[in-house]
């Protein structure tokens, strides 16, 4: 275990203790006995009595003798006994196979085996270890949830070429470090079990039916070989053969009949089978069987109607999907590994292999299998199939032709790769739903900054009119719909987890109380609701107004999927707790073990086609119709959902219903610093003075929020970035406030702060952003600091600066 930075050391008053109990036992004896012979003095002057003197010494000195056996007889243990041994605990972290490190509370790197060190060179720090960007967000909010929950994984991370899962746990005796295990994705290597097979029990059993084989690498070396193979090849069967060349062990004579160059002309003629263990890559290693002629004469290879009892065996012990058809290219036979590879029940064998493959790809499979099977083709060749079964994606099938097997002439070869596609294909879905986030994320930021500018000027023009001029309508219309663009951005935001949320600690039942109304005139008078609640509910920690989006957008979708039915529907709202016990017991490999409350919304609609149920939260997927559904309302509620914490689920059944569940972890009472929200005031209340510094790279924004802090009474010094934000500072004017923007060029807002505090350690701040709260406070490391989201009216900015401003 290699240990980083920090050695483990006892503390002084320990060490100090066991100095004290290793004291030599006759010091300690004479210690008690002048302590003995002075308290008795001290009697004999204070009483007078001699006898009392004397007794009370006896006792004590008594008292000592009996302390001393039970020393001798009771040695104290050394604090060295119960310390770490760290050759024990290294021996144990490096034969595990696991990649082990563990981080401290400020995320440094305390220790590492040596696998680890293997795997990510130079020992990087988790989670900032060689995976991509999108690797290490997946890491880091693994170790956000073990932080929170106690555990977090990552199923699926790319380095090196390698895929790896990650577990983080939450460890250590006060739960102050972080335990990383990182394991590989096992997967299937050919090379290594062929080894395995033919140096192992295998390769004895095969000798024993009279079959010899040699994994030869491309070079034309040999990697490995079973014992038969020695004892023909090179004299005995214990003969050193590996990395020897595969031709030089044989010879052919002008009939090209082979046999074994130790044997000579005299030697048994052998029969070669050829099976490549990878496809489509250079210098791959062949399997090479070879069959003594005796053998295939005798019938035991091959007879009258298929393979041989003993080849088959062969074909079935080795662990690549294969089969054997005739000339006329009907199987004769189909081990395991192919079934499954082709997706056969059990119990059916197709007739030719074009009843596998869709029916684009039987013509062509039909002709290289008889181009083999008459020896047309050489050695063996690859095509591109669709398995019948499984069409989505294409697989490789390897033909070879076979020779000196009685009836069978063509060698098949197919992998099963159904686990390998799906690792590709959750991969290529995390990597587009990132990629989808990060731009939603983006033109939501972009857009934030253009409607602040646009309701900022309304409100501007709303100052010097009144109700009932002929432009305040006009005015009020345009930002009516700036208001609803806004709202569009918050759905891009929560779809992409960066949407400006403020959590706070509440009841599921009592959020659904608040909305039960508004969902009542929502589902309209066909629509039955249903409510009810479950006992002992733990509280969670979420946005009340995202919360109730999530409702709402769930119930209107359980409407929609309801007016086919003549007489209305049920829509049940259940709110109910599930402890970590009954999470146990449900084995789900994406809820965590924790305590949860859910909330559960089920529906007795038209229900979801399975094929599609999968999809549903995708960015822009809709079953309405052209015009009627933006495709983004089941892509928020998972967004708002995740962001918060929180996993949901669907069931549905076409006819039946659906029914989506929502879990909430239970909030956990700590000290939580709340974001500094400003306080409701009325106009009147946020005329101010005072001297603010406004910080902001786009024109458009800062133009409108200089002018919306100008009419309140405010003395505003503008900048376009942070150097000449700095550069205002050094001047002769008292800041009173900065307002600055966290995202600019050259030198962001919480960059700027951190210099700006070391000379004014005392300045409030007011940050503004497009991109999520929650996102920013994760990476400003700044106390004192209120946070104002874009796109804001004059109205709010102007309450954000008041309540910054003033004195707490």
């Amino acid at each position: 275990m290699k240990s980083l930075p920090n050695p483990i050391a006892l503390p002084d008053s320990l060490s100090r203790a066991t100095d004290a109990t290793l004291l030599p036992d006759r010091a300690l004896a004479g210690l008690v006995a002048g302590a003995a012979l002075v308290s008795g003095l001290l009697l004999l002057w204070a009483a007078g009595n001699v006898a009392l003197a004397a007794g009370f010494a006896a006792a004590l000195i008594a008292a000592c003798a009996l302390m001393l056996v039970f020393r001798k007889l009771y040695p104290p243990q050394g604090v060295g006994d119960g310390a770490i041994d760290w050759a024990l605990t290294r021996a144990a972290a490096d034969n595990e196979g696991v990649a082990i490190a563990i981080t401290d509370r400020a995320g440094r790197l305390v220790c590492a085996n040596d696998l680890f060190g293997e795997w990510f060179q130079g020992f990087p720090v988790p989670p900032g270890l060689p995976v991509g960007q999108g690797g290490v967000s997946q890491l880091t909010a693994a170790a956000r949830q073990a932080w929170r929950d106690g555990e977090g994984q990552v199923d699926l991370i790319e380095a090196n070429g390698a895929r790896y899962a990650a577990r983080v746990m939450r460890a250590g005796r006060t739960e102050d470090h972080l335990l990383w295990r990182v394991t590989r994705h096992r997967t299937l290597d050919l090379r290594t079990e062929s080894r395995r097979l033919i140096e192992g029990e295998g390769g004895d059993r095969l000798g024993e039916a009279g079959i010899m084989v040699a994994l030869v690498g491309g070079e034309g070396r040999i990697r490995a070989a079973n014992r038969a193979f020695n004892a023909r090849a090179a004299g005995r069967p214990d003969a050193p053969i590996e990395g020897r060349d595969f031709v030089t062990l044989l010879v052919s004579d002008r009939e090209g009949v082979i046999r074994f160059a130790q044997e000579g002309a005299k030697g048994t003629a052998l029969r070669l089978m050829q099976m490549p263990l990878e496809t489509g890559v250079i210098d791959t290693p062949t399997l090479l069987f070879l069959i003594d002629d005796e053998y295939a004469a005798s019938g035991r290879i091959a007879g009258k109607g298929g393979t041989g009892s003993h080849l088959q065996a062969l074909l079935s012990m080795l662990p690549l999907g294969l089969a054997l058809t005739d000339r006329d290219g009907r199987f004769l036979f189909v081990n395991d590994a192919f079934a499954r590879a082709a997706g056969l029940e059990e119990g059916t064998m197709p007739v030719y292999p074009g009843d596998l493959v869709v029916g684009e790809d039987k013509a062509a499979v039909a002709d290289t299998v008889r181009r083999f099977g008459t020896g047309q083709q050489a050695l063996s060749g690859d095509i591109a199939v669709r398995l019948l079964n499984h069409p989505e994606e294409p697989v490789a099938l390897t033909i070879a032709g076979a020779r000196g097997l009685g009836e069978a002439a063509v060698l098949l070869s197919l992998k099963d790769t159904s686990e390998e596609s799906k690792l590709k294909r959750q991969a290529e879905q995390a990597t587009k739903m990132q990629a989808v986030g990060q731009l939603a994320g983006g033109v939501a930021h972009d857009f934030n900054n253009i409607l602040t500018a646009i309701i900022g000027h309304c409100d501007l023009m709303m100052m010097r009119h009144q109700p009932g001029d002929s432009d305040y309508d006009d005015i009020q219309q345009i930002k009516s719909n700036s208001s609803r663009a806004a709202n569009l951005t918050r759905q891009l935001l929560a779809f992409s987890r960066q949407q400006t949320l403020r959590p706070q600690v509440l009841q599921l039942p009592d959020a659904v109380s608040e909305v039960s109304n508004l969902l009542k005139r929502l589902l309209g008078e066909t629509v039955n609701l249903v409510i009810n609640h479950g006992r002992d509910l733990g509280a969670v920690r979420a946005d009340p107004g995202q919360l109730e989006q999530v409702i709402v957008n769930l119930a209107v979708n359980a409407r929609d999927a309801m007016q086919s039915r003549s007489s209305g529907g049920t829509l049940t709202i259940q709110t109910y707790a599930l402890p970590a016990s009954e999470v146990r017991a449900l084995g789900s490999e994406i809820l965590p073990i924790a305590n949860y409350t859910a909330l559960k919304m089920s529906d007795n609609g038209s229900g979801i086609p399975s094929e599609i149920l999968s999809k549903i939260f995708e960015p822009f997927f809709t079953t309405k119709e052209v015009g009627k559904g933006t495709g983004l309302g089941l892509s928020t509620v998972y967004g708002i959902v995740k962001q918060s914490g929180g996993f949901i689920f669907a069931d549905s059944k076409l006819g039946e219903g659906t029914v989506f569940t929502i879990y909430l972890p239970v909030h956990q009472a700590e000290a939580v610093v709340e974001a500094v929200t400003p306080k409701k005031a009325k106009q009147g209340e946020l005329w101010g003075s005072g001297t603010i510094l406004l910080v902001e790279d786009e024109d458009m924004v800062r133009a409108v929020a200089e002018r919306a802090l100008t009419r309140h009474g405010y003395t505003v010094l503008t900048a376009t970035n942070g150097e000449e934000a700095l550069e205002v500072l050094a001047g002769d004017i008292a800041i009173d406030l900065l307002v600055s923007d966290v995202v600019m060029p050259t030198m962001d807002g919480p960059t700027m702060v951190k210099i700006a505090r070391e000379t004014f350690p005392d300045m409030p701040i007011l940050f503004m952003s497009g991109y999520a709260e929650e996102q920013l406070r994760k990476s400003i490391d700044l106390d004192r600091v209120a946070f104002l989201p874009k796109p804001f009216s004059v109205h709010q900015l102007a309450e954000a600066a008041k309540a910054a401003i003033t004195p707490k």
